[in-house]
């Protein structure tokens, strides 16, 4: 019988593991996972009536790998939107808040009548914008984000509007990000359009504004009830997890691979490796230094997030779901969710429960609370003392997508051409919670092909098959 080890118990490799196992029930496949969890970053804290989230809160509907997911598990009675509000969240530009406008598309406006309305831009940041009606279009290769975005909208979005929203997706500096590997379609729009807001104008008009419909799904009891019924249907059909169990070397044997973990020694057809990419990196340093070589020329940037619960009561009255804070604003933190506003049932009745976001920051738990306080003191003036706190550091948090990302990647993956060896993860094609589901599941169909000498389904077609 084939053995097929898949390294590594994030999203992304409960996905992979979930998906070869349907497709091949009588496959022996083993997860190693080196924390004495699994999930990655998706950690749900359920105490005294808080429900709140260590890492993600949220999948977006639009991209369907998740939320297929979720419903193949079941789940789909547990799914729930966020609740009705309008504006659903404010950006603060440093002296006041403002709402987002409405009709956005990814990060860009759709809606030009929203934005001329918008007190969030001054009247000279909104001609600038308009400009993009009327320049060329710029070169097909890659650049910068925060300069692809003033070249065509300028400073004035870019700070306000854009940065706030590409960090919130990102983390890190949203400036360095490579636009062809982040925000593909942005280029699209105005190598196709000639103009950014034109494009968004067209996209706006055939799809409507998402935020008329209910954008972010999660779970009632949080993303972590998602992870426990993924452990819980592949462990019961005969899929071995092992935790506690890191992966120091791999050995190419003339057929398969040999793992030496610290725990012991197993041997494998196949192997999908869905850790960090410095955690790749190691792994790979003698098998394919190329692949090692562009994996750790994949930066990283750490992450936290401070969850505080007051009585609601003694603070003002809050606005949305929460509120993002613009480039250069003078703020530590990168935004703050009012979750008890945002999600029902995260918060006994009298209580709000508050998230603060961080990224990029080496400060420790008591600095990271006290920063969130000092930002939210700035926010409300004289604040009460939280009765709870709930910390969440991330070293490794986002890999940064910055300005030739592609090449990297592509390098990366040539690591495949090792047989039996598979990559997947957050560091490849997208940092989101849907994209590193699809990329398990493509992975998995693609080492489940290998295994059997077929040709991989696509994703899609693995959806249709086992959804």
């Amino acid at each position: 019988m084939s053995h097929l080890i898949i390294v590594g118990g994030g999203i992304s490799g409960l996905s992979a593991a979930y998906y070869a196992q349907q497709a091949a029930p009588h496959l022996k496949i083993t997860l190693l996972e080196a924390d004495s969890r699994l999930g990655g970053k998706v950690r749900t804290v359920a105490e005294d009536g808080f429900v709140l989230e260590g890492g993600p809160d949220a999948v977006v509907r639009y991209k369907p790998w998740a939320v297929a997911l979720m419903k193949a598990l079941g789940l789909e009675a547990q799914m729930v939107g966020t609740l009705p509000t309008k504006p659903s969240a404010l950006i603060h530009d440093g002296h006041q808040a403002q709402p987002i406008p409405p009709g956005l598309q990814m990060v860009i406006p759709g809606d030009l009548w929203a934005m001329v309305l918008s007190p969030l831009l001054s009247p000279f940041g909104k001609a600038r914008a308009a400009l993009d009606l009327a320049i060329a279009r710029g070169p097909a290769g890659d650049e910068p984000f925060g300069a692809f975005i003033q070249r065509r909208l300028g400073k004035q979005v870019w700070e306000r509007l854009v940065a706030p929203l590409s960090g919130g997706i990102y983390g890190g500096d949203p400036y360095a990000l490579s636009t062809l590997a982040a925000f593909p379609q942005l280029k699209t729009l105005e190598q196709s359009h000639g103009s950014l807001i034109r494009g968004a104008m067209q996209q706006h008009r055939e799809r409507g504004s998402r935020e008329a419909g209910q954008l972010f799904a999660s779970l009632s009891g949080g993303l972590g009830n998602w992870v426990e019924v993924l452990q819980q249907r592949v462990s019961g059909s005969g899929l071995e997890i092992r935790l506690n169990t890191g992966v120091e070397r791999l050995e190419r044997l003339r057929e398969g691979w040999r793992v030496h973990a610290r725990e012991g020694v197993l041997e494998a057809d196949a192997i999908v490796l869905t850790t960090p990419a410095p955690s790749t990196a190691r792994l790979l340093q003698n098998l394919h230094p190329e692949a090692a070589a562009a994996l750790q020329n994949i930066p990283y940037g750490s992450s936290a997030t401070v969850s505080l619960a007051f009585p609601k009561a003694k603070l003002p009255a809050r606005v949305g779901h929460g509120m993002l804070i613009a480039a250069n604003s003078g703020f530590g933190v990168r935004g703050f969710t009012w979750t008890d506003q945002k999600w029902s049932g995260r918060a006994p009745q009298d209580y709000a429960l508050v998230r603060a976001y961080f990224s990029d920051t080496g400060l420790d738990e008591h600095s990271l609370t006290q920063q969130a306080l000092t930002d939210l003191g700035r926010l409300w003036g004289q604040i009460p003392t939280p009765q709870r706190t709930w910390t969440f550091r991330w070293q490794e948090g986002l890999p940064q997508y910055t300005v030739g990302h592609l090449e990297r990647v592509t390098q990366a993956l040539q690591a495949e051409t090792l047989p039996g060896l598979f990559l997947a993860g957050a560091a490849y094609h997208g940092v989101g919670l849907p994209e590193v589901v699809r990329m398990g599941q493509e992975t998995a169909l693609r080492a489940l092909a290998f295994l059997s000498g077929t040709a991989a389904p696509s994703a899609d077609e693995g959806a249709t098959i086992n959804g």
